[in-house]
Protein backbone atom coordinates (compact mmCIF):
# COMPACT_ATOMS: atom_id res chain seq x y z
CA UNK A 1 0.00 0.00 0.00
CA UNK A 2 2.67 2.46 0.76
CA UNK A 3 4.47 1.56 -2.44
CA UNK A 4 1.45 2.49 -3.92
CA UNK A 5 0.62 5.55 -2.54
CA UNK A 6 4.27 6.45 -2.48
CA UNK A 7 3.96 6.14 -6.80
CA UNK A 8 0.70 7.73 -6.79
CA UNK A 9 2.44 10.61 -4.99
CA UNK A 10 5.51 11.31 -7.75
CA UNK A 11 3.65 11.28 -10.92
CA UNK A 12 4.26 15.24 -11.18
CA UNK A 13 7.37 16.32 -12.41
CA UNK A 14 10.30 17.99 -10.44
CA UNK A 15 10.00 21.19 -12.89
CA UNK A 16 6.28 20.81 -12.42
CA UNK A 17 6.14 20.84 -8.97
CA UNK A 18 8.53 23.80 -8.85
CA UNK A 19 5.71 25.42 -10.78
CA UNK A 20 3.52 24.93 -8.58
CA UNK A 21 5.23 25.51 -5.24
CA UNK A 22 6.26 29.25 -7.59
CA UNK A 23 2.59 29.55 -7.96
CA UNK A 24 1.95 29.20 -4.00
CA UNK A 25 4.40 31.19 -3.21
CA UNK A 26 2.50 34.16 -5.36
CA UNK A 27 -0.62 33.42 -3.69
CA UNK A 28 0.79 33.58 -0.40
CA UNK A 29 2.21 36.95 -0.66
CA UNK A 30 -0.85 38.12 -2.63
CA UNK A 31 -3.70 37.23 -0.16
CA UNK A 32 -1.95 35.54 3.29
CA UNK A 33 -2.06 31.91 4.44
CA UNK A 34 -5.50 32.25 6.11
CA UNK A 35 -7.02 33.31 2.42
CA UNK A 36 -5.16 30.84 0.32
CA UNK A 37 -7.73 28.17 -0.17
CA UNK A 38 -6.48 24.74 -2.30
CA UNK A 39 -9.32 25.95 -5.10
CA UNK A 40 -7.34 28.85 -5.65
CA UNK A 41 -4.28 26.80 -6.13
CA UNK A 42 -5.39 24.09 -8.46
CA UNK A 43 -7.26 27.34 -10.66
CA UNK A 44 -3.88 29.23 -10.83
CA UNK A 45 -1.69 26.28 -11.82
CA UNK A 46 -4.43 24.36 -13.58
CA UNK A 47 -4.33 21.15 -11.51
CA UNK A 48 -7.11 19.28 -10.17
CA UNK A 49 -7.66 19.67 -6.10
CA UNK A 50 -7.57 16.22 -6.16
CA UNK A 51 -3.89 15.76 -7.43
CA UNK A 52 -2.82 18.47 -4.87
CA UNK A 53 -4.32 16.61 -2.13
CA UNK A 54 -2.80 13.37 -3.34
CA UNK A 55 0.70 14.84 -3.46
CA UNK A 56 0.59 17.31 -0.14
CA UNK A 57 -2.47 15.87 1.95
CA UNK A 58 -3.46 19.35 2.51
CA UNK A 59 -2.38 23.11 2.83
CA UNK A 60 -0.41 23.14 5.72
CA UNK A 61 1.99 20.93 4.04
CA UNK A 62 2.20 22.61 0.28
CA UNK A 63 2.57 25.67 2.03
CA UNK A 64 5.87 24.20 4.04
CA UNK A 65 7.40 21.95 1.01
CA UNK A 66 7.05 25.80 -1.25
CA UNK A 67 9.10 27.60 1.22
CA UNK A 68 11.19 24.62 1.46
CA UNK A 69 11.52 24.99 -2.20
CA UNK A 70 12.82 28.36 -2.18
CA UNK A 71 15.29 27.98 1.13
CA UNK A 72 19.15 26.90 -0.60
CA UNK A 73 19.96 23.48 0.20
CA UNK A 74 21.56 21.67 2.98
CA UNK A 75 24.62 22.70 4.24
CA UNK A 76 26.84 19.14 3.87
CA UNK A 77 27.75 21.02 0.29
CA UNK A 78 29.10 23.80 2.86
CA UNK A 79 32.50 23.16 4.13
CA UNK A 80 35.38 25.46 4.07
CA UNK A 81 37.61 24.70 7.06
CA UNK A 82 35.90 27.17 9.52
CA UNK A 83 33.17 27.90 11.31
CA UNK A 84 33.10 31.17 9.94
CA UNK A 85 33.91 30.22 6.74
CA UNK A 86 30.72 27.82 6.95
CA UNK A 87 28.52 30.56 8.38
CA UNK A 88 29.49 33.21 5.65
CA UNK A 89 29.12 30.24 2.99
CA UNK A 90 25.56 29.40 4.32
CA UNK A 91 24.52 33.45 4.12
CA UNK A 92 26.12 33.86 0.51
CA UNK A 93 23.89 31.45 -0.13
CA UNK A 94 20.95 33.94 -0.28
CA UNK A 95 21.05 37.59 -2.45
CA UNK A 96 19.54 40.77 -0.16
CA UNK A 97 16.35 40.34 -3.01
CA UNK A 98 15.51 37.30 -2.26
CA UNK A 99 15.95 37.37 1.96
CA UNK A 100 13.59 40.99 1.57
CA UNK A 101 10.87 38.60 -0.17
CA UNK A 102 11.21 35.71 2.42
CA UNK A 103 11.43 37.55 5.75
CA UNK A 104 8.14 39.67 4.54
CA UNK A 105 6.77 35.47 3.55
CA UNK A 106 7.91 34.46 6.64
CA UNK A 107 6.62 37.07 8.94
CA UNK A 108 3.11 36.59 7.47
CA UNK A 109 3.27 33.18 7.97
CA UNK A 110 4.65 32.74 11.39
CA UNK A 111 1.80 34.97 12.90
CA UNK A 112 -0.67 32.34 10.82
CA UNK A 113 1.22 29.16 12.47
CA UNK A 114 -0.47 30.28 16.07
CA UNK A 115 -3.98 30.19 15.03
CA UNK A 116 -3.17 26.94 12.29
CA UNK A 117 -2.00 23.68 14.19
CA UNK A 118 -1.63 22.10 11.03
CA UNK A 119 0.94 24.88 9.65
CA UNK A 120 2.42 24.70 12.67
CA UNK A 121 3.45 21.31 12.71
CA UNK A 122 4.34 21.22 8.80
CA UNK A 123 6.82 24.19 9.25
CA UNK A 124 8.55 22.47 12.70
CA UNK A 125 9.00 19.20 10.62
CA UNK A 126 10.02 20.30 6.94
CA UNK A 127 11.00 23.63 8.03
CA UNK A 128 12.62 24.06 11.16
CA UNK A 129 13.73 21.07 12.33
CA UNK A 130 15.71 20.07 9.06
CA UNK A 131 16.89 23.95 9.70
CA UNK A 132 18.29 23.30 13.13
CA UNK A 133 19.98 20.03 12.24
CA UNK A 134 21.99 21.47 9.14
CA UNK A 135 23.32 24.27 12.03
CA UNK A 136 23.81 21.21 14.60
CA UNK A 137 26.03 19.61 12.30
CA UNK A 138 28.41 22.78 11.08
CA UNK A 139 28.68 23.35 14.84
CA UNK A 140 29.12 20.05 15.28
CA UNK A 141 32.10 19.96 12.82
CA UNK A 142 33.79 23.13 14.36
CA UNK A 143 33.60 21.51 17.15
CA UNK A 144 35.57 18.18 15.60
CA UNK A 145 37.88 20.20 14.29
CA UNK A 146 38.61 21.74 17.88
CA UNK A 147 37.31 25.22 17.71
CA UNK A 148 34.47 25.51 19.62
CA UNK A 149 34.40 23.52 22.93
CA UNK A 150 31.93 20.42 22.97
CA UNK A 151 30.00 22.47 26.60
CA UNK A 152 30.17 25.49 25.39
CA UNK A 153 27.09 26.31 25.81
CA UNK A 154 25.80 28.60 23.49
CA UNK A 155 25.69 25.63 20.37
CA UNK A 156 21.96 24.85 21.67
CA UNK A 157 21.40 28.09 20.51
CA UNK A 158 22.91 28.88 17.33
CA UNK A 159 19.50 28.74 15.31
CA UNK A 160 17.89 30.87 17.92
CA UNK A 161 20.54 33.95 17.24
CA UNK A 162 20.40 33.89 13.89
CA UNK A 163 16.95 33.56 13.14
CA UNK A 164 16.39 35.94 15.79
CA UNK A 165 18.23 38.30 13.92
CA UNK A 166 16.99 37.09 10.71
CA UNK A 167 13.23 37.85 12.08
CA UNK A 168 13.72 41.29 14.21
CA UNK A 169 16.27 43.43 11.53
CA UNK A 170 12.57 44.81 10.19
CA UNK A 171 11.60 45.71 13.86
CA UNK A 172 14.49 47.06 15.84
CA UNK A 173 15.94 49.26 12.79
CA UNK A 174 13.46 49.16 10.43
CA UNK A 175 14.96 47.94 7.48
CA UNK A 176 14.75 44.06 5.85
CA UNK A 177 17.74 41.40 6.96
CA UNK A 178 20.80 42.10 4.52
CA UNK A 179 23.66 39.78 3.80
CA UNK A 180 26.39 42.70 5.23
CA UNK A 181 23.61 42.93 8.46
CA UNK A 182 23.81 39.15 9.02
CA UNK A 183 27.68 38.63 8.43
CA UNK A 184 28.24 41.29 10.61
CA UNK A 185 25.92 39.59 13.19
CA UNK A 186 27.40 36.41 12.94
CA UNK A 187 31.06 38.57 13.44
CA UNK A 188 29.94 40.49 16.56
CA UNK A 189 27.47 37.58 18.17
CA UNK A 190 27.32 34.22 17.11
CA UNK A 191 31.09 33.29 16.74
CA UNK A 192 32.29 35.25 19.90
CA UNK A 193 28.96 33.53 21.77
CA UNK A 194 30.83 30.20 20.62
CA UNK A 195 34.57 31.20 21.70
CA UNK A 196 35.51 31.47 18.31
CA UNK A 197 37.67 34.63 16.56
CA UNK A 198 35.96 36.79 14.32
CA UNK A 199 39.10 37.24 12.47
Amino acid sequence: MTEIATARRSRITPEREAELYEAVLDLLREVGYDALTMDAVAARTRSSKATLYRQWGGKAELVAKAIRHIKPGLADDVDTGSLRGDFHALTAREDDCAMEQNHALMRGLAMATHTNPDLQKAFRELLIEPEMAEFHRVVQRAVDRGEVRADNPARDYVVHMLIGAFATRALIDNQPPTQAFLLSYIDAVVLPALGVPAI
